[in-house]
Protein backbone atom coordinates (compact mmCIF):
# COMPACT_ATOMS: atom_id res chain seq x y z
CA UNK A 1 0.00 0.00 0.00
CA UNK A 2 2.79 2.21 -0.08
CA UNK A 3 3.12 2.84 -3.67
CA UNK A 4 0.92 5.77 -4.70
CA UNK A 5 -0.08 4.52 -8.00
CA UNK A 6 -2.01 1.87 -6.04
CA UNK A 7 -3.76 4.55 -4.24
CA UNK A 8 -4.59 6.96 -7.47
CA UNK A 9 -6.08 3.48 -9.14
CA UNK A 10 -9.82 3.20 -10.20
CA UNK A 11 -10.22 0.02 -8.38
CA UNK A 12 -11.07 0.42 -5.02
CA UNK A 13 -8.17 0.48 -2.00
CA UNK A 14 -8.34 -2.37 0.46
CA UNK A 15 -5.99 -2.96 3.28
CA UNK A 16 -5.05 -5.90 4.12
CA UNK A 17 -3.71 -6.99 7.42
CA UNK A 18 -3.68 -10.44 8.27
CA UNK A 19 -6.57 -12.18 7.15
CA UNK A 20 -8.48 -9.40 7.09
CA UNK A 21 -9.13 -6.80 4.68
CA UNK A 22 -10.95 -3.64 4.36
CA UNK A 23 -12.15 -1.21 1.90
CA UNK A 24 -10.51 2.62 2.51
CA UNK A 25 -12.07 5.92 1.68
CA UNK A 26 -9.64 6.94 -2.07
CA UNK A 27 -9.77 10.24 -0.45
CA UNK A 28 -6.37 11.24 1.20
CA UNK A 29 -7.54 13.59 3.29
CA UNK A 30 -10.64 10.94 4.60
CA UNK A 31 -8.44 8.14 5.02
CA UNK A 32 -6.41 10.66 7.37
CA UNK A 33 -9.27 11.89 9.00
CA UNK A 34 -10.83 8.69 9.62
CA UNK A 35 -7.91 6.81 11.11
CA UNK A 36 -7.28 10.15 13.73
CA UNK A 37 -11.02 9.27 14.66
CA UNK A 38 -10.48 5.98 15.28
CA UNK A 39 -7.56 6.49 17.18
CA UNK A 40 -9.48 9.15 19.55
CA UNK A 41 -12.16 6.82 19.64
CA UNK A 42 -9.39 4.15 20.72
CA UNK A 43 -8.52 5.95 23.61
CA UNK A 44 -12.20 6.13 25.42
CA UNK A 45 -12.22 2.31 24.82
CA UNK A 46 -13.54 1.55 28.53
CA UNK A 47 -17.27 2.65 26.70
CA UNK A 48 -19.77 0.14 25.32
CA UNK A 49 -19.39 1.07 21.56
CA UNK A 50 -16.16 2.28 21.47
CA UNK A 51 -13.60 0.37 22.04
CA UNK A 52 -9.96 -0.47 22.14
CA UNK A 53 -10.49 -2.14 18.77
CA UNK A 54 -10.51 0.86 17.28
CA UNK A 55 -6.82 2.39 18.11
CA UNK A 56 -4.94 -0.49 15.86
CA UNK A 57 -7.30 0.01 13.00
CA UNK A 58 -6.94 4.00 12.90
CA UNK A 59 -3.13 3.11 13.17
CA UNK A 60 -3.49 1.30 10.27
CA UNK A 61 -5.36 3.88 8.73
CA UNK A 62 -3.24 6.59 9.53
CA UNK A 63 0.23 3.96 7.94
CA UNK A 64 -1.33 4.47 4.39
CA UNK A 65 -0.39 8.07 4.17
CA UNK A 66 2.02 8.78 7.32
CA UNK A 67 5.43 7.46 7.36
CA UNK A 68 6.02 7.57 11.20
CA UNK A 69 2.54 5.01 11.33
CA UNK A 70 3.52 2.95 8.36
CA UNK A 71 7.13 2.59 10.30
CA UNK A 72 5.44 1.58 13.47
CA UNK A 73 2.93 -1.03 11.46
CA UNK A 74 6.21 -2.29 9.92
CA UNK A 75 8.00 -2.90 13.13
CA UNK A 76 5.00 -4.59 14.62
CA UNK A 77 4.41 -6.77 11.59
CA UNK A 78 7.91 -8.05 12.32
CA UNK A 79 7.97 -8.73 15.60
CA UNK A 80 4.52 -10.73 15.49
CA UNK A 81 6.05 -12.28 12.76
CA UNK A 82 8.84 -13.62 14.78
CA UNK A 83 7.36 -14.01 17.86
CA UNK A 84 4.88 -16.42 15.61
CA UNK A 85 7.73 -18.63 14.24
CA UNK A 86 9.51 -19.00 17.87
CA UNK A 87 6.17 -20.39 18.84
CA UNK A 88 6.02 -22.83 16.09
CA UNK A 89 9.52 -23.58 16.25
CA UNK A 90 10.76 -22.44 13.26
Amino acid sequence: MDNPEILSSKRPVRLKFGRFSIAVPASRLTRIVLGILLCLGGFVGFLPILGFWMLPLGLIMLSIDLAPARRLRRRVEVWWGRRKSSRNGN
